[in-house]
């Protein structure tokens, strides 16, 4: 019996129920964040919990349409997905609405769609199927991967969006590992990526340049550029061991803090929360991910394997970098946290990446069961 033509009870009952209710755990606790973030302020007037609560809903209809599906027959839409994503992209850059130095979204309305974010699963579903098919083992099979990862990321490098590509670069090195990529390859790609690096500092916008120079030294513009990661540093300090208690984060709810509800989201949680809470999310995290990563082990089939391990790195990457830039350990690129940051475009492609671990789960479980 394929995975099209089992009932729902039998669909939600080959789920990987850990996994689903740790991603659930995870976004009611975004949502209690984002609430805490606005409440009080004068963004309450605009209702995020509300406009996320409903990007869950449609996320979670994303996620049982995917699953319905199945990976197998979306792998057969893959180069059609890519395609189709790389031209939202391209349009981006012609109609889209720029906002905070980048040029990212594409207004329908009052719907907002940020086609970078979409960019992650079509990549991930691309680049797996031509890994399994010119494996990176040779100089052939390597250079086509890469093309497949430029095609995307490129129109992304050009909003400007240097953290999505950031991500972009994770994801696809993390294909190159699991795909068996020679170890010489994987230290060369790295060794040029570093030697690139003064050739990408000619190329960045001013306000990029200034926030690589504020990791450095927020006080060298304490009150422009790195001011974001003076208020974050002092919201997570102040958190303590316990945690301040819900609504009672004042670097929020004063309005120290800016872009409280997107990018530094793990502020506001910490100072609520405190180094308990914060363990106990990073414990959630690490559950999901292991939890990921297991599927990818137990998959039989080369282009899920590549898939998930795209998926596992790119869940991963964004929350180092989202809580490292809270902290001041990475430079400020505007990543939300997966599940948790207030974004409907984000949490929809995530929620359809999980879809997807799910379905390679249920084929591989059916598989063994077998």
């Amino acid at each position: 019996m394929t995975l099209e033509k089992k009932t729902w009870r039998e669909l939600l009952a080959s789920l990987d129920r850990g996994m689903a209710l740790v991603a659930l755990a995870l976004f009611a606790l975004g949502l209690l964040s984002i609430y805490s973030a606005t409440h009080g302020t004068s963004r309450a007037d605009f209702p995020y919990v509300q406009r996320q609560a409903l990007w869950g809903a449609l996320s979670l209809v994303a996620f049982c349409i995917v699953l319905r599906i199945g990976y197998e027959q979306i792998y057969r839409w893959s180069y059609a997905i890519y395609g189709s994503v790389i031209a939202l992209l391209v349009l981006v850059l012609v109609v889209g609405h720029s906002a905070k130095g980048a040029q990212s979204w594409i207004n329908f309305g009052s719907f907002r769609l940020q086609p970078a974010e979409l960019g992650k699963i079509a990549l991930a579903l691309a680049l797996s199927r031509v890994a399994a098919v010119h494996a990176p083992v040779d100089l052939k099979g390597l250079f086509t991967v890469l093309a497949v990862a430029a095609g995307i990321a490129l129109p992304v490098m050009m909003q400007p969006d240097l953290g999505t590509v950031i991500v972009y670069v994770a994801m696809t090195y993390g294909a190159l590992i699991v795909a068996r990529a020679p170890r010489r390859y994987l230290t060369n790609l790295a060794g040029l990526a570093l030697a690139a690096v003064p050739l990408g500092w000619t190329v960045m916008k001013e306000y990029q340049r200034q926030r690589i120079l504020v990791f450095f030294n927020p006080h060298i513009d304490p009150l422009g550029a790195g001011y974001n990661v003076i208020q974050s540093r002092i919201a997570v300090g102040s958190g303590g061991l316990w945690g301040k208690g819900f609504l009672a984060g004042t670097q929020s709810r004063l309005n120290f803090l800016p872009e409280s509800h997107t990018d530094f989201i793990f502020s506001v949680f910490a100072e609520e929360f405190g180094f308990a809470g914060t363990v106990a999310v990073l414990l959630l995290f690490g559950l999901l991910i292991w939890r990921i990563v297991a599927v990818g082990l137990t998959t039989k089939d080369i282009r899920a394997k590549v898939m998930v391990a795209m998926i596992a790195a790119w869940i991963w990457f964004q929350l180092f970098e989202c809580m490292a830039m809270s902290v001041g350990l990475a430079p400020v690129t505007g990543i939300p946290m997966p599940l948790f940051s207030y974004g409907g475009s984000a949490l929809v492609s995530v929620s359809v990446g999980l879809a997807l671990v799910q379905s390679v789960y249920a084929a591989s479980r059916k598989k063994y069961l077998e």
